[in-house]
């Protein structure tokens, strides 16, 4: 008879515990086993790579906390941990609002009807007040704004699963173009690099990664090694020069709704029909309009700690990000047998909403253990753990470092 292992463990050891509850109260352990998932896709990677030239082996449940390792971010309750989304009330529960973007303050005055100077919170908290998650929603996604309501977990269901049979595949030295950004897609595209991908960051002028903002040594961990592309799909000749680089891919990982990429001129099914493997990553799926990030998204799936009064708060910092960026190398680490393209529509809301339970109440809370943490766990008490990073293993390439070197490397007339 197997022995299912307690989450609580691999939630404290991973350093999510010590991201979770209030800043003035006790770590408390998130819902679910999204840490003991974590962990499990890390090990299934490593399985996968084990008899390659580059076998990989990370810590899934720790790399669900290692960019706060960078930051120095903590828990904060209602609102993120790298402060950029707030737990709100509805007139019927309970949102997860994000200002995120430079864009986002105006897009949050059109959600008001009001434009915002200052402190957006106050006036925005006031509307989330008197509308119902539906109707936040509802314009949330019409204004293409990452905002949702929390909802409470459906019963627990696996992740979504390929409908084609796939094997397992080596990928050193096969090509992957990168459009994505933040956290989930770039993690994806780091994994494969460590497993001798050769990957190229793709990025346009005018829509640079935002994580270029962030914490620098973050940014180098995950793009150290990789080659940087600029091309403008607003003038012909590098939307040619897109459509070439994609034709010549083996892996796509992107993180765009179909329309928008449609206007880049790219289509996911062409090249899947050529024979690509095809990373699409969104909120909640390739059907789905809606806009999300690492925080609201897992909150609107249901991975929130609560109190004893029901208040929900945050677990982690943009859990979703790192969990989906796990599940996705591991997918691009198949293939269909017989060598054909294949389109992997990942809805980050689906991979956090899979390792949650129906029924989850009030969150376990820590107890204090010395100058530590610790949580009681079916096999004795475990330390909190902090977060905790790897080093960079390099530096991370310039915008549009490689433009020009990596097109004619591929045969692909420069712009």
């Amino acid at each position: 008879m197997s022995v299912v292992p307690d989450p609580s463990a691999d939630w404290a050891a991973g350093g999510v515990v010590a991201l979770t509850g209030r800043a003035d109260g006790p770590p408390l352990v998130p819902p679910g086993r999204a840490a003991t998932y974590a962990r499990e896709l890390s090990d299934r990677i490593h399985e996968l790579t084990a008899r390659t030239r580059a076998p990989v082996q990370v810590d899934g449940a720790a790399l669900l906390a290692e960019r706060a390792a960078f930051t120095g971010h903590s828990r904060r309750g209602r609102i993120s941990a790298g402060g950029v989304c707030r737990l709100l009330p509805t007139a019927d529960g309970w949102s997860a609002v994000s200002c995120a973007r430079p864009d986002d303050p105006a897009l949050l005055g059109a959600l008001v009807g009001a434009p915002l100077t200052g402190d957006p919170w106050p006036v925005v908290a006031a509307w989330v007040r008197d509308h119902t998650g539906a109707e936040l929603a509802e314009r949330a996604e019409l204004l293409g704004l990452a905002a949702a309501p929390v909802a409470s977990p459906a019963p627990v269901r696996p992740a979504a699963s390929p409908r084609a049979p796939l094997v397992p595949r080596p990928v050193a030295g096969l090509l992957v173009v990168d459009f994505s950004a933040l956290w989930a897609g770039p993690l994806c595209g780091h994994l494969l690099g460590l497993a001798g991908a050769r990957v190229v960051k793709v990025e346009t002028p005018t829509r640079p990664d935002g994580a270029r903002r962030g914490q620098p040594d973050f940014y180098r961990l995950l793009h150290a090694g990789q080659r940087s592309v600029v091309l403008d799909p607003d003038t012909m000749s590098d939307r040619r020069a897109l459509a070439a680089l994609v034709a010549s891919a083996d892996i796509v990982i992107e993180a765009s709704r179909p329309r928008a990429l449609a206007r880049f001129g790219l289509d996911a099914h062409a090249a899947v029909s050529a024979g690509t493997t095809w990373i699409s990553l969104t909120a909640a799926g390739r059907a789905s309009e809606r806009i999300g990030f690492g925080d609201d998204v897992a909150a609107a799936a249901g991975l929130v700690a609560r109190e004893t009064d029901g208040t929900p708060l945050f677990c982690g910092d943009a859990i979703a990000d790192p969990l989906t960026g796990l599940a996705a190398a591991a997918r691009a680490l198949t293939a269909p047998a017989d060598g054909s393209g294949f389109l992997h529509d990942i809805a980050m809301t689906e991979v956090v909403a899979s390792t949650l339970e129906h029924d989850q109440g009030p969150a376990p809370a820590a107890r204090r253990s010395g100058t530590g943490w610790v949580v009681e766990t079916a096999d004795g008490f475990v330390p909190v753990a902090q977060p905790r990073r790897r080093e960079p293993a390099g530096d991370a390439p310039g915008m549009g470092e490689h433009t020009t070197e990596v097109l004619r490397g591929l045969g692909i007339p420069a712009p």
